[in-house]
């Protein structure tokens, strides 16, 4: 492992814009990190591919942020977490932090009553990398998964509070509120954007675990430890790499970023 520069830059990269809401939440509890962000929008979804495929493509966007010499890799992409994680630590010099071990973390402070429900992609979900990510730190918790694939079409429609989206949420809640959890795992980057509707939905007794905000959690933690917090107080740099522009790209990318998206560099490989 080495020990990269302090001033530079936090590498955060997913399948598409999903992994935006993690870089929003990294520059609010980050404000003075410089942060390149990676999003495969050519590639697009992840969540229906095969473990080689994403094993592929993760190790192909992991050496395109080393070779930008950032200090921290950021796995934002739950799907890429849950397949490619432990290919990334492995070809790293520099430290790897991934959502779902942020989430499970997450979910184990919040929980009470140990009955935690995770909703997430297919790929996610059956992966079963929430669940294992849980146990390894608190063997007593039950988890109740659930995939949701329909939500996020939903979120890049902009449906944030559509009766459409409060259904279809409704609907995928249902076996898993049947189950008396008490926190909420969002296992997809999209879901946070979601958060207010899917609140309503569960109800005041369940607490929600938003991926993003623990991920910032976790890394400020680690810059901290490591003594690799931006030392420098001035206004940061962001970069924001893509595979491709699509046409919705710039409207969904500042719906989940919060700003404006500017700085957009088109990758191709």
């Amino acid at each position: 492992m080495m020990n990269p520069n302090s001033s530079n830059p936090i590498g955060v990269f997913d399948s598409g814009v999903g992994g935006l809401t993690v870089v929003r939440a990294l520059m609010e509890r980050l404000p003075f990190e410089n942060i390149v962000y990676f999003g495969d929008t050519a590639r697009v979804p992840y969540g229906v591919k095969s473990v080689e495929t994403i094993a592929h493509y993760t190790t192909q966007i992991a050496e395109f942020l080393l070779a930008k010499e950032v200090k921290l890799l950021v796995v934002a992409c739950n799907t890429m977490a849950a397949v490619a994680s432990q290919v990334v630590k492995d070809l790293s010099p520099v430290p790897v932090l991934d959502v779902i071990d942020a989430g499970a973390l997450g979910a184990i402070a919040t929980t009470a009553k140990k009955q935690v429900g995770v909703i997430g992609t297919p790929t996610t979900i059956n992966s079963n990398a929430y669940a294992r990510a849980i146990h390894q730190y608190e063997p007593e918790v039950r988890i109740f998964s659930q995939a949701c694939p329909l939500l996020v079409p939903l979120v890049e429609e902009g449906w944030l509070d559509h009766p459409v989206t409060r259904l279809t949420a409704q609907e995928y809640l249902k076996p898993v509120l049947a189950q008396d959890i008490d926190t909420l795992v969002l296992g997809c980057t999209h879901y946070p954007l979601l958060k207010p509707l899917l609140q309503d939905v569960v109800g005041p007794g369940v607490r929600l675990v938003d991926s993003a905000e623990a991920m910032a959690e976790e890394t400020a933690a680690l810059l901290t430890e490591m003594n690799l917090s931006n030392p420098q107080r001035t206004a940061p740099h962001y970069d924001f790499f893509v595979t491709d522009v699509p046409l919705r790209f710039q409207t969904i990318g500042e719906r989940f970023l919060g700003r404006t998206l500017s700085n957009v560099h088109v990758v191709k490989w």
